[in-house]
């Protein structure tokens, strides 16, 4: 059995890993504000953006020249899993779910003769990818250093993708986020940017346009800034997503210290009496002796 030092070691040593657990929930709480409202003011943007490409990309159908990036190689034999997770840990299943998901993708594309490849967005995601195909990443970026995430830290991005596109490394490219739901909610989601994947067409997109320049002038430009726009999109979910998960995981972190804590006192209460009731007895005892 422990001795009453070492109970109250333990004891002071939980008490400190529940300030640290406080502390980290309440600068979760602080930030999650501002990275859900920049992820919720992303989103229509984002929509936006998909209507208009499906608009003129239906007044273009049948086109020959339509851009590689909206038609795709032609074949889809090599896949580039774009996967984007968070810097740092302590925030439950956040990282992981992600991984997961890439993970999963990864298994049943390769199961069909598909040759996979990898490309992290973020330190957590890297180093669990890399344990089992660490051969298979082809990229690596990390934003650690990044206070507040921009529209050119997406661009850089969407530039790396889109060079190894143009250079023939893959036919497919998918991304891999958390989409912001709730503070306990983050729901893992890949999408398909490249070729991109259109949504139905709306009612709208049948009447008569005349465009200048051309429809596949318009997609050629279009097309790269909407990557990045998708790319700028994710990670900042990524980010609420984040600030979500680590206010939630820290508070159970705090919940479950304090549990331990009660249970840890109520121990060392019952073996500090017992001492003192085995020392009286002792001591008594040795008293009717005399």
């Amino acid at each position: 059995m422990a001795s009453l030092k070492d109970m109250r070691v333990r004891i002071a040593s939980t008490k400190a890993t529940q300030k640290i657990t406080k502390a980290m929930q309440m600068v979760a709480a602080s930030k999650l504000r501002r990275a859900q409202t920049a992820a919720e003011a992303a989103r229509p943007y984002a929509e936006r953006m998909d209507a208009v490409i499906t608009n003129i990309a239906a007044a273009a159908a049948g086109s020959g020249s339509a851009p590689a990036l909206l038609k795709g190689t032609g074949s889809d034999k090599v896949h580039l899993l774009l996967v984007c997770t968070g810097e740092r840990g302590l925030s439950g299943a956040f990282n992981s779910s992600i991984v997961r998901l890439a993970r999963e993708r990864a298994l049943a594309l390769m199961n069909q003769g598909k040759e996979v490849k990898f490309f992290c967005v973020g330190r957590k995601g890297y180093e669990q990818l890399r344990r089992q195909f660490e051969r298979q990443i082809v990229g690596n970026v990390e934003l650690r250093s990044v206070k507040v995430l921009g529209f050119k830290n997406a661009e850089d991005i969407a530039k790396k993708i889109v060079a190894m596109f143009d250079a023939g490394e893959f036919d497919v490219c998918t991304l891999f986020y958390s989409r912001f739901k709730s503070v306990i909610a983050q729901v893992p989601t890949a999408q398909q940017i490249i070729p991109l994947e259109l949504a139905e067409a709306p009612d709208s997109a049948t009447a008569v346009y005349d465009y200048e320049p051309a429809e596949d002038e318009i997609l050629s430009s279009l097309l790269p800034r909407n990557l990045a726009v998708q790319i700028f999109r994710a990670l900042l979910e990524n980010n609420a997503s984040f600030y979500g998960a680590q206010m939630s995981a820290m508070d159970n972190a705090t919940r479950n210290a304090g549990d331990m804590i009660r249970k840890q006192t109520l121990i060392y209460n019952r073996t500090r009496q017992a001492m003192i009731t085995k020392e009286l007895i002792e001591i008594i005892s040795g008293a009717e002796a005399i």
